[in-house]
């Protein structure tokens, strides 16, 4: 049986898992380990007047409570944004101070103002509660339309107006124009609602001080520890990079949310050292709702311009972009080179501009959520198609179909240079497994059962990989976006593979090995992949984006190319042959055409022994690599999504959902269709169930399952999943990305879908049935 690219491996790591064996963050246990509970502010805006630790102080168990004037006053510094954006009129954008734990003021219900330490979890929850803070309270603002609003409370004093940035991308006097000459213009307003990640494993951080060799040691929840230890040390002061180690151990998800350094982390390894103790944390579910950083979050208007033909001409968009109560670090490049620049999607539109204003409110920091501004962008540009196929008359597929970029590259007017792809084979490979023939009688068929039944497309494209490290730089990124891999040859040809990429769930264990295996036609068994270690492990960027395939493995295959060399040159010397002669076949080594050859396991033991190595070759068999990309990769697709709704309750039914999609190269079919199958759960949630709310007075309103409704099985279809695949050009093994897919180009699909099937096109996400049910209404 195959195990090399395309073979449907079972996964490696799975074995652990499902037999409870995983060593996630919280199973972690040191010695002279204590406990964190945080006190966190009840307001979403008030002046800290006082904290009295007193009564905390003289519990049982109660080690020590540390608050932010302590921590501040260590050197420790402010949480940043790692992405420098700059306004149309070439100010710098508003930064605002954000303390690991706020000193004079709070700017959201959950800020945290101090911590306890404690010898127990149990002790520690109960002593936060008795720390008294003197507060107070100022007016609040959660929306982010009313914080630009004359007279809204101020949440930083560096930031008139509330506003980070006013930022635009295209050219406006020449989008004016052409939609000023359209036959025909679409305009809509639409939201893109907030969402909580709500990973499977909480956050969890194990903070560990070794006073004798001055050394820390951090166990934590991340999707990127190089960047962790990277951004603790350079810029929060929490310890010399040299003297800190990261671990990120097994992830239970992440989906964007664990790629950040929040404040607990922060300060559990500064409060490790203040005590001398081993200092754990570990987010509970209410917590998580108040601390992870959330979703989504645009208020945007947008004018789409068709000429006669149904060509667009020109499109226009206006987007307000809620950032909360503080700049957390990818933030920024989120509703600016993470969404405006996809706003072309699959189609060649001449004209574009985009002008966006992100500001800030009292409420939980956003920033990336898995997609990351491009469900944002996916969901704007689909319902404008859709929208326009009606108000024009014509077949939604079609129009699609006339507009989309038929040769490539192509380079948009919005940065982006699409290198591949063939959109209309995607659409035509839904359109036929989703029966688009037969849906006419299928919908005759629910009208006789009272019944209305709608189908909705969405044609996405992302951009994933995101690279090279000298455009994103120029672009504002503060670190490069390349990936590392080093390939160790054992002395008995075992292979260990140690990557800067990090698996929180896509299984990494599986196809990086599979890749190994297939390049040097060895049993995949042999293969061990190493990650989430800093003192194991050379610097490494992370998995987010969909970057572990088209950076990571293509970091690996470099790697890989200089093992090979190396192989070939010492089986070429031992068995007196022309390296061009030696091929790697069956676990052997051999000069093609003869019966000379070495066993695999024999060229690592030569090597290891150097008792017969070639002039002035070193000893060993390891080789490292760092590869950075030429391009973006843009994996693409068209869904089509097929809902029955009860118009007496508004209940909706997804009775069919169909993906076609193009990832380039695919290495193990089965853990793609695991990833397209978890984004689209993800972006039916968006679509229909998932809200975070606030009140106006910055009180979560959805801050438990009770009140935030995720998505069940009895919500899902079963899921037709297909692929009409291109080559990416731009990376050795032709790979796109399929991480974020599902959840970028179902929302709008679904919400296309109920809408034709209501007649009405005033409906925004969530579609509760609630909401259904009033648009129904409001139509008749």
């Amino acid at each position: 049986m195959s195990t090399g690219i395309g073979a449907r491996v079972t996964r490696k790591e799975d074995k652990r898992f499902i037999t409870g064996k995983g060593k996630y963050t919280d199973d972690v246990r040191v010695d002279n380990q204590a406990y964190a509970a945080f006190v966190r502010s009840p307001h979403a805006h008030a002046i800290v007047k006082g904290i009295d630790t007193s009564a905390a102080l003289a519990m049982d168990g109660v080690i020590d409570v540390l608050n932010g004037e302590q921590l501040t006053g260590d050197g420790i510094g402010n949480i940043i944004c790692g992405w420098a954006i700059t306004s149309k009129g070439g100010s710098p954008m508003n930064m605002g101070a954000w303390s690991a734990l706020a000193t004079e003021k709070v700017r959201y219900v959950g800020d945290s103002v101090a911590v306890v330490i404690a010898e127990t979890q149990a002790q520690a929850r109960i002593a936060a509660e008795a720390v008294e803070v003197d507060y107070e309270e100022l007016p609040a603002v959660a929306a982010a339309d009313k914080a630009l609003a004359n007279g809204a409370p101020q949440i930083h004093e560096n930031a008139p107006g509330n506003l980070i940035y006013d930022w635009e991308i295209g050219e406006g006097a020449a989008t004016d124009a052409a939609l000023s000459g359209a036959a025909h213009v679409t305009e809509l307003a639409l939201t893109n609602n907030r969402l909580s990640p709500n990973a499977m494993e909480p956050r969890s951080a194990v903070a560990i001080f070794d006073a004798a060799e001055e050394h820390y040691t951090l166990y934590t929840t991340s999707q990127n520890p190089h960047v962790a230890r990277l951004v603790l040390s350079a810029f929060y002061q929490v310890a010399p990079e040299h003297k800190l180690r990261v671990i990120a151990p097994d992830v239970g998800g992440g989906f964007g949310s664990k790629i950040y350094i929040y404040p607990e982390e922060i300060t559990c390894l500064w409060a490790s050292m203040k005590t001398g103790r081993s200092v754990k944390w570990t987010s509970d579910r209410s917590e998580a709702f108040i601390t992870d950083a959330h979703g989504r979050d645009h208020i945007s208007t947008a004018k789409m311009g068709f000429d006669a033909d149904g060509k667009i001409v020109g499109l226009k968009v206006d987007t307000i972009a809620n950032f909360g109560a503080y700049m957390s670090l990818f933030s920024s490049a989120v509703p600016t080179y993470l969404y405006a620049t996809l706003l072309s999607g699959q189609y060649n539109i001449a004209n574009i501009h985009c002008n966006v204003r992100a500001v800030y409110t009292n409420t939980v920091p956003v920033d990336a959520y898995r997609g990351a501004g491009r469900p944002e962008a996916c969901y704007l540009v689909e319902r404008m198609m859709e929208t326009a196929a009606r108000e024009m008359g014509k077949d939604p597929a079609e129009l699609r179909r006339a507009n989309f970029v038929q040769e490539f590259p192509h380079q948009t007017p919005v940065i982006m240079a699409y290198d591949a792809g063939d959109f209309g084979a995607n659409l035509d490979q839904a359109r036929e497994a989703a029966d688009v023939a037969g849906f006419e009688a299928r919908k005759a068929d629910s009208a006789k059962r009272g019944k209305l039944r709608g189908l909705g497309y969405s044609s996405y494209i992302e951009a994933c990989g995101i690279a090279p490290s000298a455009a994103v730089g120029s672009l504002g990124a503060g670190v490069g976006l390349w990936e590392s891999a080093e390939v160790r040859v054992n002395p008995v040809g075992t292979i260990e593979v140690l990557t800067g990429s990090h698996s929180h769930g896509q299984g990494h264990e599986t196809t990086f090995a599979q890749i190994v295996a297939e390049r040097f036609d060895l049993p995949i068994e042999n293969v061990q992949i190493v990650h989430g270690d800093t003192d194991k492990v050379q610097f490494g960027m992370g998995t987010y984006g969909s970057r572990s395939g088209a950076v990571g493995m293509s970091a690996i295959v470099k790697a890989m190319d200089k093992v090979e060399a190396k192989v070939k040159k010492i089986a070429a010397h031992v068995l007196e042959a022309s390296e061009d002669d030696i091929v790697i076949e069956g676990g052997e080594v051999k000069v093609k055409g003869t019966d000379k050859a070495m066993g695999w396991h024999e060229v690592g033991l030569s090597a290891y022994t150097a008792h017969n190595l070639p002039p002035d070759m070193e000893p060993g068999l390891k080789e490292g690599a760092f590869y950075d990309p030429a391009n973006f990769t843009f994996p693409a697709g068209t869904y089509i999504c097929e809902v029955e709704v009860d118009p007496e309750t508004g209940v909706t039914e997804i009775v069919q959902f169909t993906a076609s999609d193009d990832f380039g190269t695919i290495i193990n079919p089965m853990i793609v269709e695991g990833q397209v199958h978890g984004g689209i759960a993800q972006g039916i949630g968006q679509a229909m169930l998932e809200q975070v709310v606030y009140d106006d007075d910055g009180q979560l309103l959805t801050g438990s399952y009770m009140d935030y409704a995720m998505p069940r099985a009895s919500d899902l279809p079963f899921y037709s999943v297909h692929h009409a695949s291109t080559t990416c050009p731009n990376n050795p093994l032709g790979m796109k990305g399929c991480g974020e897919a599902g959840a970028i180009g179902s929302p709008p699909a679904v919400i296309n879908a109920i809408t034709d099937a209501i007649g009405s096109n005033e409906l925004a996400m969530p579609a509760t049935p609630q909401a259904v049910w009033n648009a129904i209404q409001a139509a008749k």
